[in-house]
């Protein structure tokens, strides 16, 4: 009966972060699971762009980052984008409020969804955190393919064997979405599940966003343990 907080986080710029978790937030919304979703970038908020309902919370105001806890009182499963450069800013919080016994006292589990990609920076952002919480959360490792599908840095990474082998993280895949689509997206503000049914995009395109988001909701299906609350697991399926 566990509760959940979601953090989609890399310290490092243009990994995939906000992307990944529109998605996200999508998928939860299409398989009907109760959750608040938390948006930390104040100049760009793209979550909130595309979910209006999304709530904020400001990465300069310490206090602000409570409502990551607080939200758990309104519904089981927390998840949030959370901006570039904000490895430290939530690592020293976490510190502070002594995030293990926070967790224990609500009964809440955290993962990390950690988006890499192809630059030894993206892997460095994931060292430091591993490092910094290792089993005060649970991690899920998030290839992101807009760049291409080679992962090297990370597939030969020390940190990957100890993720895998040691904390017992998963991997998992972001397919890569066409520039055209992601652009179409980004003009309309629509989300891919919204989109799909517009009259606005040509059918071949809307057919190829179904496809699309069959194969990330897959990957998000496999890694349900990690992500949703305990009694909500079944719920993806």
């Amino acid at each position: 009966m566990s509760r959940q907080i979601d953090l989609i986080l890399n310290g490092k710029g243009g990994v995939g972060k906000s992307f990944l978790c529109i998605n996200f937030v999508q998928f939860l919304k299409d398989k009907s699971i109760p959750h608040t979703a938390l948006d930390s970038d104040n100049e760009n908020s793209t979550l909130k762009r595309f979910h209006s309902d999304a709530g904020f919370i400001d990465l300069a105001q310490p206090r602000s980052l409570d409502e990551m806890f607080r939200a758990l009182e309104r519904t089981d499963l927390v998840v949030v984008d959370c901006r570039a450069a904000s490895t430290d800013v939530l690592l020293n919080y976490f510190a502070a409020i002594d995030l293990q016994a926070v967790l224990r006292v609500l009964d809440a589990r955290l993962t990390l969804l950690l988006p890499v990609n192809h630059e030894a920076d993206s892997l460095d952002q994931v060292q430091r955190l591993v490092e910094a919480l290792g089993e005060k959360a649970r991690h899920i490792i998030v290839r992101n393919q807009v760049h291409g599908e080679s992962f090297a840095l990370y597939e030969s990474s020390a940190v990957r064997v100890k993720l895998l082998k040691k904390l017992g993280a998963k991997e998992i895949t972001m397919p890569r979405m066409e520039n055209w689509l992601v652009e179409a997206l980004n003009r309309t503000n629509l989300t891919a599940t919204a989109a799909a049914k517009h009259d606005g995009l040509y059918l071949l395109d809307r057919q190829r966003l179904v496809t699309w988001q069959k194969r990330l909701y897959a990957e998000l299906e496999g890694a349900a343990d990690l992500i949703l609350p305990t009694k909500g697991v079944h719920a993806a399926t």
